[in-house]
This record gives C-alpha cells, sequence and structure tokens, in this order.
C-alpha cells in the first residue's frame, strides 16, 4: 500500500501520507509500541484520530491507511463520506500471505500469517468493499511481470480518472 499510494500521489501530483508513519511521528509511539502499551483498542482509537485529521486537511492528499483501518466503525464512516475517495487493493489471503514477511509494524501477523490473514481477511473484505469507491485486484500486476506497484498506481490512476474521480488533465505525465 506505501509503494503503490507513494506512486498513485506522484502520478496526481499530491502529497502522501503513509497513516502508521504519520501516527509514530506524531506521537513518538510505533504500531507495535501502541499495541503493546494499550492494546489494539488504544491504537485503533489514534488511529480513528489521525485518520479523521487527515482527510479534514484542506489540501487532497493520498492516505496509505493500515490494513485494519476499516475495523473501526467511525473510520468506515468516514472513508465512505462526502469528499473521499478510498480504493480498496483487493487480494486473496494466500497471495498476501506470499508476499508479506513478519515485521515489527505488523504485530497481528504472528508465525503464520496465512492462518492470521484468512480470518482477518473474512472480517474485513466486506467493510472494504463497504467504503470503496474502487476495488483494484493486485494479483494480476504482479503476474503481469515488470514494475507491478507502478502498474497498480496506474490502474488505481485510469480508475479514479473513469469515475470522474480526477480530471485525465490533473494526472502528471
Amino acid at each position: 500500500k506505501t509503494t503503490v499510494g507513494k506512486k498513485v500521489a506522484k502520478l496526481l501530483g499530491r502529497r502522501f501520507v503513509d497513516a502508521d508513519v504519520e501516527l509514530e511521528a506524531r506521537t513518538g509511539r510505533s504500531v507495535a509500541a501502541w499495541f503493546e502499551a494499550e492494546g489494539e483498542t488504544g491504537f485503533r482509537r489514534a488511529e480513528a484520530d489521525l485518520l479523521a485529521d487527515l482527510l479534514a486537511e484542506a489540501d487532497p492528499l493520498v492516505v496509505g491507511a493500515g490494513g485494519g483501518v476499516v475495523v473501526t466503525e467511525a473510520n468506515r464512516r468516514l472513508l465512505a463520506g462526502p469528499g473521499v475517495t478510498t480504493v480498496y487493493l483487493h487480494a486473496e489471503p494466500p497471495f498476501l500471505a506470499s508476499r508479506v514477511q513478519a515485521k515489527p509494524h505488523r504485530p497481528l501477523l504472528g508465525d503464520d500469517p496465512l492462518a492470521t490473514l484468512a480470518p482477518m481477511y473474512d472480517a474485513r473484505d466486506p467493510w472494504y468493499r463497504e467504503v470503496a469507491d474502487l476495488v483494484v485486484e493486485v494479483r494480476p500486476a504482479h503476474e503481469a511481470g515488470e514494475k507491478p506497484k507502478w502498474r497498480l498506481a496506474e490502474t488505481v490512476v485510469e480508475g479514479l480518472v473513469a469515475a470522474g474521480v480526477v480530471p485525465a488533465l490533473e494526472v502528471a505525465p
């Protein structure tokens, strides 16, 4: 999401914000530290506050939100709200598990990513579809060969242009 989000922002000439990185910059606490200190509930509360703040900014930006952002009902309302365009980068759990590596900023994945991702997907996929203005399949871009993240970013922008969210003239060459 971060790499694709950065590329989408570049194509649109907008600022990119990775929500997890921004939360750490504002609070001095990593996602893992939030989970350790205040559990998922505390982290989700801080994530919701940050999302509301980012979406209230005057200048349009591209936000790379964490995978669990849709868990919170308030976030789903924001993501589905007026003036917000939500893109769901969709992939099935086996594909995601084949690509993910355990990292400190992913405290929920554990030792068996597929066993963890499958129930998360089952819970979150309907919420993502509920708030998404555009669903982009991730796997075809990876199977098509070189530069899959650029291909995904271009697909996102093409979808936004087709949906009338951004005019074609706004897209940087």
